[in-house]
């Protein structure tokens, strides 16, 4: 069984959640189950499933939890936009995200790659 800890993307989207909690905290109250909820949901995601597919038992399974986490990475990406669109956050306190969001995919997408080309 793989130790998911051991991945620098794990890491990464280990912050990036930490992050998205801080800046999410200033979202109004009316959003505390709607946007609020649902962005840290997709972030989230993104490191459990990462997690979750280092407990499989074979590559392609690995392969298939980090195409979910990519699909997160995607989602938490546009909710960022969204949530900066209706003014609930600035360009300013975002921008720290986005280049570590660019980086979590390009990783992801090598891992994936890797793992199934080892088949």
């Amino acid at each position: 069984m793989r130790d998911y800890k051991k991945y620098d993307t794990w890491k990464i989207a280990h912050e990036l959640v930490m992050e998205i909690y801080i800046i999410s905290e200033n979202f109004p109250k009316s959003e505390l189950f709607g946007l609020t909820s649902q962005i840290r949901r997709a972030s989230v995601s993104i490191p459990t499933n990462i997690a979750e597919g280092c407990g499989r038992s074979t590559d392609k399974e690995f392969a298939r939890f980090l195409e979910i986490s990519l699909g997160s990475t995607n989602e938490t990406e546009y909710l960022l936009l969204l949530s900066c669109d209706l003014g609930f956050t600035s360009e300013d306190k975002l921008s720290s995200l986005n280049p570590k969001l660019n980086l979590i995919r390009q990783k992801l997408i090598q891992l994936r790659k890797k793992l199934l080309n080892n088949n």
